[in-house]
């Protein structure tokens, strides 16, 4: 039996008198969806930026498959995020003075290793070959996002993390990305966990829980909780 792409057991973030997570278990298997949702100041970022290595817990540990990444320096995290975990952001966070392309290819640039031919396959895909030479402020927010997804894409990462990916975007834009992001994940065999205070998402994921005061929430009860925000 393989081991999960991530698995974080007991994982706690405090920050001076407050707890932000609280004694978090979380499994990612390969090859699935997962959407974890919450109200404003639930403590999704935080669980994001722990779960996908740029941030430490203040105790737990955090597995990436079978191999515990808690104690690591932050050398050899940087090299595990680049080499497994794909990043989409709310505000995009493209670099303004570099082209469409260019952007897709950082994480390449990273191990000083383009692959040209992947990021053919990513910008076709995704219907953006023709914005390849264009720079950030002559595109939409849709196909920011897209080029956020390619670059995300661009090492072929075992899991994608997605924090609010449509929160900037008209629904149906939105709509349109999320599709891309399930259609991609498809293709790439790539776990996909997003985190969203949307309650309307949930029926398109295999999974979906709820973070309520630093804690995760399986059950029906939570997720009415969550509607009623």
């Amino acid at each position: 039996m393989t081991d999960p792409v991530l698995r974080g057991v007991s994982l706690t973030v405090e920050r001076g008198d407050s707890v932000i997570l609280d004694d978090v278990s979380i499994t990612v298997e390969s090859d699935t969806s997962l959407l974890i949702q919450g109200p404003s100041g639930a403590g999704k970022t935080t669980l994001f930026n722990v779960l996908g290595l740029l941030s430490t817990p203040s105790s737990g540990s955090l597995y990436v498959h079978g191999k515990d990444a808690s104690a690591l320096p932050e050398r050899k995290r940087a090299v595990l995020r680049r080499d497994t975990i794909g990043f989409v952001f709310q505000d995009f966070q493209l670099i303004p003075d570099l082209t469409a392309w260019d952007n897709a290819a950082l994480p390449q640039d990273h191990t000083r290793s383009r692959d040209e031919d992947w990021l053919e396959t990513l910008f076709d895909a995704l219907d953006i070959t023709g914005l390849a030479d264009q720079y950030p402020a002559t595109l939409s927010g849709g196909e920011k996002q897209r080029v956020a997804i390619a670059r995300a894409l661009a090492n072929r990462p075992d899991i994608v993390f997605a924090d609010e990916p449509t929160g900037q975007l008209d629904p149906e834009t939105a709509t349109r990305v999320l599709d891309l992001l399930f259609r991609i994940k498809e293709q790439t065999n790539t776990a996909l966990v997003l985190i969203s205070h949307d309650p309307a998402l949930s029926g398109r994921f295999d999974e979906t829980l709820v973070l309520k005061d630093g804690s995760l929430h399986r059950d029906d009860q939570s997720v009415e909780f969550l509607q009623t925000q």
